[in-house]
């Protein structure tokens, strides 16, 4: 799922509690970090000084959208009163796209706040107080730093603290701090590595932790070997199934406790285990969803292990084909997708992410759908909005006050068949009528499309409604009748 800004303000702007959250930033913003930088997403605690140093320890404390303001009240006063240099988002809007790792890179989730101690004694003095301050409260885990306490959100890695940038093997910029000879090299963000040179000054003053880790099915049953996908609420890994002979390939879920927290206290643990209920309900009533195989805790977040596809996704599939179909196959596909739908909603599931990267073509030729986090009941609409650029409908970014989600499938549906048909997917304000985009296409499929993708929902049809009129349109371009 990606919101664009205009969903996720819209999304701020409806909730009350969220307003209040959104007013109450802006008042620590300006009490705590009141200097701002023409076109950063950070605002700090002051300016620049003499004897700030270049690189060094720094330290992250971590947030949901939730807890920001009651984290950095907690600690504002201890940095402030030192004159140490942080910073914080301008905005708990730009906090959610941190988090959610998708729009300022994996490496960034979790880090609401950066401390710049000038030195390492400094840096290990306020670990232990910002530890202290903020211990028990909920945020995400930061990726590749590494943590000060078990039960904290304090998080630290040694880094550069000014823009240095060195060119790496392939002419790519890269961030970089000086080795003790003074040469630049790169400051390797995406791991947890320490250069070779500094040695960890806070090992000394953490306690010893207990090294016994819990026998969970991560550890004994399912083995993965390959990431998928990441982002701040989970990863997506292909695994190995041991729970039967011979293994089995299979797709492993992981919802993160406090990733990417939604506005209404939703996190990644909570929408695994929530298509863990989906996928099952599905299943139930005959739609081919993926098989669950277990759903187990591991660590404090949620993992569902569920059937690997064999195949390629309908994505890649138009890619590789350059998106160039026969009318013919463009239409079949879209009446494949238009039954699914169907039997979604008749389920009393909206499905919420239709789109060409959730459908899977079996090596079979069938069409299998996939990712049902964002799914809600039809007769209980989710009031956050969900989706995906190109396959969102207008309205998701209207204030929610009520009404269905189960259009928004629809013009997403639309959206999808627009693409097969065009080898484009349509303009998000004005999309072109698919008779100006390809000639002879039946008529019926251009009036079957252009309803889906009306900004009026209710004049939109239904799938199944789709799904027959663009079959009857196959059948015309078949037999050439039309």
């Amino acid at each position: 799922m990606m919101m664009d800004g205009h969903q996720a303000r819209a999304a701020l702007e409806y909730h009350a509690p969220d307003r209040s959250l959104h007013e109450h930033w802006d008042e620590l913003c300006d009490r705590y970090v009141p200097v701002a930088v023409e076109s950063s997403i950070w605002r700090y605690s002051r300016g620049p000084q003499p004897g700030d140093p270049e690189q060094g320890w720094k330290l992250h404390v971590a947030a949901t959208v939730l807890t920001a303001g009651q984290v950095l009240q907690a600690v504002a006063p201890l940095l402030s009163s030192r004159g140490t240099l942080y910073k914080a988002p301008v905005s708990l809007y730009e906090l959610d796209k941190l988090n959610s790792g998708v729009f300022y890179g994996y490496s960034q989730v979790g880090k609401f706040l950066t401390v710049y101690p000038r030195t390492t004694e400094e840096a290990v003095l306020l670990a232990r107080e910002l530890h202290r301050l903020t211990r028990r409260m909920n945020a995400p885990a930061v990726p590749f730093d590494l943590k000060y306490r078990a039960d904290g959100c304090v998080y630290y890695r040694y880094g550069a603290f000014k823009g240095f940038e060195v060119e790496g093997d392939k002419g790519e910029r890269t961030y970089a701090i000086r080795d003790p000879e003074g040469n630049l090299v790169p400051d390797m963000r995406n791991s947890a590595a320490t250069p070779e040179w500094a040695t960890d000054p806070f090992l000394p003053a953490r306690p010893r932790e207990a090294s016994v880790q819990a026998v969970t099915p991560l550890r004994m049953t399912f083995k993965a070997f390959r990431a998928l996908a990441q982002r701040g609420r989970g990863g997506v890994y292909q695994a190995l199934d041991l729970s039967v002979m011979p293994p089995r390939l299979c797709i492993l879920k992981e919802g993160r406790k406090d990733g990417e927290v939604s506005w209404d206290g939703r996190d990644g643990f909570w929408r695994v285990k929530h298509e863990q209920r989906v996928l099952r309900e599905l299943r139930d009533v005959g739609i081919n969803v993926p098989n669950v195989y277990s759903s187990f805790r591991a660590e404090k977040n949620f993992y569902l292990a569920v059937e690997f596809i064999e195949g390629e996704s309908l994505e890649k599939w138009l890619v590789r084909k350059r998106r160039r179909l026969s009318l013919a196959a463009a239409l079949r596909r879209g009446v494949e997708l238009a039954r699914i739908v169907s039997h979604i909603h008749a389920a009393g599931w909206v499905w919420r992410d239709c789109k060409p990267g959730n459908v899977v073509i079996t090596k079979g030729g069938e069409l299998r759908p996939l990712d049902f986090e964002g799914a809600c009941p039809v007769d209980r609409p989710d009031p956050l909005p969900w989706g995906t650029p190109c396959y969102t409908s207008p309205e998701v970014a209207d204030a929610f006050r009520g009404q269905s989600r189960l259009p928004e499938d629809l013009y997403a549906l639309g959206a999808v068949v627009y693409l097969l048909i065009a080898g484009r997917p349509p303009d998000d304000s004005n999309p072109l009528p698919l008779e100006e985009v390809r000639r002879n296409i039946p008529r019926g499929a251009c009036r079957v499309v252009a309803d889906l993708l009306d900004h009026d929902p209710c004049r939109r049809p239904g799938a199944l409604v789709a799904a027959q009129r663009l079959e009857e349109s196959l059948s015309c371009q078949i037999s050439r009748r039309c």
